[in-house]
């Protein structure tokens, strides 16, 4: 656990302590409105850490208190986002579970004195409120008697009124120089259907009363949110306070997880996905957690990025490449080398004999022998990199290939380029070369030293589809959908060494110089239509 974390840390260690809870509990309470992204994983795993690091417990609860837009099909893609990063879950809630609880919960507000019927419209309980700098008015509507007011309320949830016709709202105090504690709204009309009570309700509350209750209701010790909700904590503890709930949990903030040249809101990334700039939820581009496991990244490097950065008070933007950084050092000695060619360029090994071929060994990661070795197809014909091959005369620092040089074809043999053949353009189409057998990698020649080492892969060869992605929105104050990087996806076509056929699609591999990848679910491979994501570049930029 990162050492930012500590001031949560204390506080838990110290009621422990003072033995104000024998149990830690602590939740994770995601709206089903949106997938999962990176910054919501990082409050789970934070919830989680710090409650079972003392042996408590993290409860998984839908706040689906808002039906609009919430769905059966969010919430099961949360559990499984969850599942995936290997965490758990003691209990499985739902606030509308709760929905009877708190509607009497409500009543009895009412019945105190602490909450009314208010006919007034948005626009009017909005103005009704003042500002930061004069205190609010009160509503004509807020001294009804108890009698009036459970009577109303009783109307309100037998739908006897139209959205935004009556609202219940708490008393609290007007002049409050928290805007949150001006007679806040409980409950709204909405003529909604909810995707698991139906057409029960028409009434639902809002979250800043629905939340407290979840949380003293489940017994919760630390309620975590992020830091937005501060200035709503004072109105956390009224509700507590004020209804006969038996736990008095204690809510604790912490900054909110931003990175570079991405967007954590659902609503913008729900924006991405409805104009199609993406290609849904689970695009690898997306900072949601379906994204980023399409997209290739390990639970293991989110962990270690997440514990690495840890929670804190001050908030601020975490680059990127970090996260990146953090992928590169978990793949580096687990993912298995082996090459594709990207920007294919036909070879052909003049002096090798027409129609024959041999197997050439070659281990899959020379810094981890257990991932092994395969054999690979040499021929006649063979493919290389556009970008391995330079017309011009290079200078001195060019170790590649070029007319008149000789280079190690990877496992295999030095060749040497001594002739060209181009298109009616003008281009560079095929390399004509010879190979030398006394060359063969894994011999003893050191008789010459060739102009570096290449990969390449046999001309018949897996064909296969490269998708290369980059950030997804460049730096900058305007929305999101103005600053979407148009080459945040770039697709080539090249080739995969044969040994491919075999591995399995989660298997995480590093293609010589082009970067890490990882095997799409686009692939099929009854048709060895092979499609790979470009997981991260081999270069860091942190």
């Amino acid at each position: 656990m990162s050492e930012n974390s500590n001031f949560i840390k204390t506080i838990i260690n110290q009621d422990l302590v003072s033995g104000k809870h024998d149990e830690i509990i602590t939740r994770y309470p995601p709206e089903p409105n949106g997938y999962m992204h990176i910054g919501h994983a990082f409050s789970f795993l934070y919830q989680y850490h710090l409650a079972h690091e003392v042996g408590g417990k993290t409860f998984l609860r839908f706040d689906d208190t808002n039906p609009a837009g919430e769905s059966e099909e969010y919430a099961e893609s949360i559990k499984r986002d969850i599942t995936w990063l290997g965490l758990d879950w003691e209990e499985l809630h739902y606030a509308s579970d709760y929905f009877e609880m708190m509607y009497n919960l409500a009543v009895g507000l009412i019945k105190k004195g602490l909450a009314y019927v208010d006919d007034s419209t948005e626009e009017e309980i909005r103005t009704m409120r003042g500002s930061l700098t004069t205190p609010g008015t009160p509503s004509k509507y807020r001294d009804r008697t108890v009698e009036e007011n459970l009577t109303l309320f009783q109307q309100m949830r037998n739908g006897a009124f139209k959205e935004g016709e009556r609202v219940l709202r708490a008393k609290i105090d007007l002049t409050s120089s928290n805007m949150n504690m001006r007679d806040p709204i409980l409950y709204r009309v909405m003529f909604m259907t909810h995707y698991r009570t139906g057409n029960e309700w028409c009434i639902y509350p809002m979250y800043d009363y629905a939340h407290p209750l979840e949380d003293a209701i489940e017994g919760v010790t630390h309620s975590l949110c992020s830091i937005e909700f501060e200035n709503h904590r004072p109105l956390y503890d009224w509700v507590v306070a004020n209804t006969d709930v038996i736990h008095t949990p204690r809510q604790i903030e912490f900054a909110r997880f931003n990175l570079t040249n991405t967007v954590m809101s659902k609503r913008h990334l729900k924006r991405l996905v409805e104009e199609q700039l993406v290609n849904g939820w689970d695009d690898p581009r997306l900072p949601t957690v379906a994204g980023l496991r399409r997209r290739g990244f390990t639970k293991d490097s989110i962990w270690n990025f997440a514990l690495a950065i840890g929670l804190s008070k001050q908030g601020g933007t975490t680059d990127y490449a970090m996260l990146e950084e953090y992928l590169r050092q978990d793949l580096k000695d687990k993912a298995r080398r082996p090459m594709a060619v990207i920007e294919p360029l036909l070879v052909t090994i003049t002096n090798y004999p027409q129609g024959e071929y041999e197997l050439v060994q070659g281990e899959y990661n020379a810094d981890n022998e257990a991932l092994g070795h395969r054999a690979l197809k040499f021929s006649r014909q063979l493919y290389i990199e556009q970008s391995d091959f330079l017309e011009e005369k290079p200078n001195k620092k060019w170790k590649r290939l070029s007319l008149g040089l000789e280079v190690r074809l990877r496992h295999a043999y030095f060749i040497h380029c001594h002739d060209v053949v181009k298109d009616s353009n003008g281009q560079v189409i095929e390399l004509l070369c010879t190979y030398d057998e006394a060359t063969k990698s894994g011999s003893d020649f050191d008789a010459r030293k060739p102009n570096g080492t290449i990969h390449w892969v046999n001309n018949d060869s897996l064909a296969a589809e490269f998708r290369l992605y980059d950030v997804l929105l460049h730096e900058g104050e305007e929305p999101a959908e103005e600053r979407f990087n148009d080459a945040s996806l770039v697709t080539k076509f090249g080739y995969v060494e044969d040994s491919m056929i075999d591995l399995k699609d989660d298997t995480h591999f590093q293609f010589i110089r082009n970067g890490f990848f990882v095997i799409d679910p686009d692939t099929d491979r009854a048709e060895e239509r092979f499609v790979f994501n470009r997981i991260v570049s081999l270069k860091s930029s942190f």
